[in-house]
Formats: structure tokens, sequence, C-alpha cells
């Protein structure tokens, strides 16, 4: 049931997309991005802005090319961060820390204590099968 309090915090003010992260959700990200690589030029690139960005091409699923211009950094600089965390594994870290912190919140332990694996074998379609093997043994009739 959605109270005042619920309505307070996922409530998106200001201007922006309803995607653009919150002072709350910015202050959770920040220290899970990677500082700029050392002896290169200065990262220019607001962060928040670029990671803004992602969300909303994510939540959107719109193409790289339709990118607002409003408040986000160029196309091709939010791809290439996009890019560069994918291949540094940045994703895989930050999802990692906030499913823990999210198990802790509940709960739970940080990381799951046991699993459930669970298969299940299906018959193909036998009949189908069977027929299109005997078209292609059967011996050609003369």
């Amino acid at each position: 049931m959605w109270t005042e309090e619920h309505r307070a915090t996922y409530r998106r003010e200001g201007g922006g997309f309803p995607s653009n992260l919150t002072d709350a959700e910015w202050q959770r990200l920040e220290p899970l991005i990677p500082p700029a690589t050392p002896g290169g030029r200065p990262r220019k690139t607001d962060m928040r802005a670029a990671m803004n960005a992602i969300l909303y091409l994510l939540r959107t699923g719109c193409p790289w090319r339709y990118l607002p211009k409003d408040g986000f950094p160029p196309r091709s600089t939010v791809y290439n961060i996009f890019r560069k965390f994918q291949r540094e594994g940045v994703w895989d870290a930050i999802w990692t820390e906030l499913h823990m912190a999210l198990r802790e919140r509940l709960g739970r332990e940080a990381s799951p204590t046991a699993a459930i694996i669970d298969s299940q074998s299906l018959k193909s379609a036998e009949k189908g099968a069977a027929k299109t093997t005997r078209w292609v043994t059967t011996p050609a009739r003369r």
C-alpha cells in the first residue's frame, strides 16, 4: 500500500527525467564508480550525468543516437563509459554490491548460503523427428 512516506521516497522532483538518480541513490553509487585513469587527461565528464544517461537509455530502450542532449554528455562519451565499465567488470561489481546491500536490508546474509537447482527434461516431438528421419533414410524408389 502506498503511504505518504513511500510517495516521498519515490517522488522525482525537480527537472530532469524520471530515470535520473536521486541524491541518496548517487551517494550509494558514487563510491562504486572507478576514478579516472592516472597519467591521462583529467576527467571532464560529470559521471552522475553519464550514469543518468545510461539509466535513461536502459529504461526507455531508445537507440544511442536518440539520447537527448538535455543535461546528458555527448552520446559517444556515454557509450564509451558504458563499454569501458562492461570491459572492466564495473557493472558486475555494482550489481554485486547493491544485491548484497539489499539482502542485508531484508535481514538476510549478504551472500546466499543455499541454492536450488531445478531442471526438467522434455521429450522432443518424437512423431515429427521420426518422420523427418524416415524420409531421409528411406531409399529412393525407382
